[in-house]
């Protein structure tokens, strides 16, 4: 249907989709008439919230009245302390989604380009459209970044280069070396954005924390969040780590009160409790080798993830797969949106949720 109203907005709207969510247990169960069902859709942590987090949240309830700390003191020199930078280099976020998309307002625009990968997270181009940026494709290799690709791609009118580590939805990551020569050829008038929600479940010898680059690199801007590993995706916390001159650009565009009260103490909370994050870690490498043992028993191939979810090619269209999957109770995430038709994207769950699902596809297949 014909938008009346298309011709009265930003250029880059014309042919931006909205972002669709995955189905919720509500709407599930409404819609099929079944109880019982597991969501393994949205990449959330499985454990539940830490219980200081709970407390936390718990005892911000009596002074709802009062809008929470716009400049976020607490939290934002909680998070300097853990990544040993000074706190003009944060900038705190509704969800990371909100800080890249204080990135893309704040140096895209009119004329000026957005480069990412093939298969990259959906947000970086709904961002980049929405400011009327072009949008520069670098083609994937192996589900993955190809930095010499992307690197050949770059132009006087590339503005911000996205680099998801590890990458949604394909759970794939770059490496240390790879991925700091990238950045050292990068000119600093490009802002090279190093994306690591799924930072906290990886271990690999080769994997990088680009926040530590910070001092070296001022166009690199790291962003992370509380919604995976950390288990608060409810509340929409994450931040940015940057220089400060960024850092004191993307706070310009930031919304007041973005962050609110019960978001801001569950983070600090949840930032302390490293018994919990590391439960949070164990609990996913299990469950990852419980799906990969089963997938592999179905004979499915699938793209070896760094993250706390698996994306599995069916072989097939898996439009109807997913929805017979729905109506067993158990809600994945097809990916077609992101170029990938055959493919289906499961978040790891409980042990036992991840045998349902393993037993339900098994049937459904």
């Amino acid at each position: 249907m014909t938008n009346r109203f298309i011709d009265l907005a930003a250029s880059g709207l014309a042919s931006l989709q909205p972002y669709v969510p995955g189905k919720p247990l509500s709407e599930l169960e409404r819609e099929f008439g079944i109880t019982d069902s597991i969501k393994l859709a949205s990449n959330e942590n499985p454990l539940g919230p830490s219980p200081h987090a709970v407390d936390a949240i718990q005892a911000q309830l009596h002074d709802l009245t009062r809008y929470p700390d716009g400049g976020a003191f607490a939290l934002r020199n909680a998070l300097a302390a853990h990544h040993d930078v000074d706190p003009v280099c944060i900038t705190v976020g509704n969800g990371s989604n909100d800080v890249l998309d204080m990135i893309a307002r704040t140096f895209l625009g009119a004329g000026r380009e957005s480069l990412f990968s093939q298969y990259a997270f959906a947000v970086y181009p709904l961002s980049s459209m929405a400011v009327g940026a072009k949008l520069t494709i670098a083609p994937a290799q192996d589900y993955g970044h190809d930095l010499d690709a992307m690197r050949a791609l770059v132009n006087s009118d590339t503005g911000v280069i996205w680099i998801a580590n590890p990458n949604n939805p394909s759970g794939t990551r770059v490496g240390r070396d790879a991925l700091r020569a990238f950045i050292e050829d990068i000119p600093e008038t490009v802002i090279v954005v190093v994306d690591e929600a799924y930072f906290e479940y990886v271990h690999a010898d080769d994997y990088p924390d680009a926040s530590q680059w910070l001092d070296e690199f001022p166009h690199l801007v790291v962003t992370r969040t509380f919604s995976k590993a950390y288990g608060l995706a409810a509340l929409r916390v994450g931040y940015g780590l940057s220089h400060p001159d960024v850092a004191d650009l993307l706070n310009r565009v930031r919304q007041p009160f973005n962050v609110d009260s019960l978001a801001q103490a569950g983070a600090i909370a949840a930032l302390a409790d490293r018994e919990y994050l590391r439960r949070s870690v164990e609990l996913n490498a299990a469950g990852m080798r419980q799906l990969v043992d089963g997938v592999e028993r179905l004979g499915l191939a699938y793209i070896p993830s760094s993250g706390n979810f698996l994306t599995i090619d069916l072989g097939r269209e898996s439009g109807p797969i997913d929805h017979a999957l729905l109506q067993q109770g158990v809600i994945t995430r097809p990916v077609g949106n992101y170029g990938l038709p055959h493919h289906l994207r499961v978040s790891v769950g409980l042990a036992y949720e991840n045998e349902r699902f393993l037993n339900a596809l098994e049937r459904v297949i």
